[in-house]
């Protein structure tokens, strides 16, 4: 995956997360399915597979699913967070699609976001 970076929202934490179209062409290709697996590793080095899918009708929106929920819980967290993957080379020529996952935790003071503290790994 080319290198991304969302703010999350609810549905992000609660249900899927959605990847903005233009990088479609960065992920792995689907061969004609509607899903393949997404692998990615953590600052801690934890690997996490995602199922990335896209919706069947006309607006190929890609979505990360399976696995994805278990990842929220697991770095707690929420909307206004952020996420950030970035392409890895593969260096095996697997034909898993590995990228690395950093998060950052939103830092509020009074109700102000003054920016993102990264999550770091235990």
């Amino acid at each position: 995956m080319e290198n991304f970076t969302k703010i999350l929202s609810k549905t992000d934490v609660q249900k899927r997360l959605s990847v903005p179209t233009k990088y479609l062409s960065s992920l792995p290709s689907f061969n004609g399915d509607r899903a393949v697996e997404l692998q990615a590793m953590d600052e801690g080095g934890c690997v996490w597979a995602f199922k990335c899918s896209t919706r069947r009708k006309r607006h190929p929106k890609p979505v990360l699913t399976r696995g994805w929920l278990a990842f929220v819980a697991c770095k707690n967290l929420e909307a206004g967070d952020k996420v950030a993957f970035y392409k890895l080379k593969n260096k095996c020529r697997t034909a898993t699609h590995v990228c690395e996952v950093r998060v950052g935790k939103q830092i509020k003071i009074f109700g102000s976001v003054f920016g993102h503290s990264p999550i770091r790994a235990p």
